[in-house]
């Protein structure tokens, strides 16, 4: 195997990777879309609601930032 092949290899993992966010935003955005109406039907429990959006939404993003930084260690391997 190439030095090319494996660029690209590790290209190709990287774009991959960065996927995760996509994943990310689109859980957090479903998340947060559901708090909005569960904070709607019963305001009164709007504490509990955020506490527990704001926990989830901080495991969404981390899944998101693990992508991140194995992109960019791939990228580092072509460079």
């Amino acid at each position: 195997m190439g030095r090319d092949f494996v660029s690209a290899m590790a290209a190709i993992g990287a774009a991959i990777a960065v996927l995760t966010g996509i994943g990310a935003g689109i859980g957090i955005g479903n998340a947060t879309g559901k708090a909005v109406e569960s904070i709607a039907r019963q305001p009164e429990s709007s504490g509990k609601i955020l506490s527990a959006l704001i926990i989830g939404c901080g495991f969404a993003e981390a899944t998101a930032i693990y992508g991140l930084l194995v992109s960019i260690l791939l990228i580092r391997v072509i460079s």
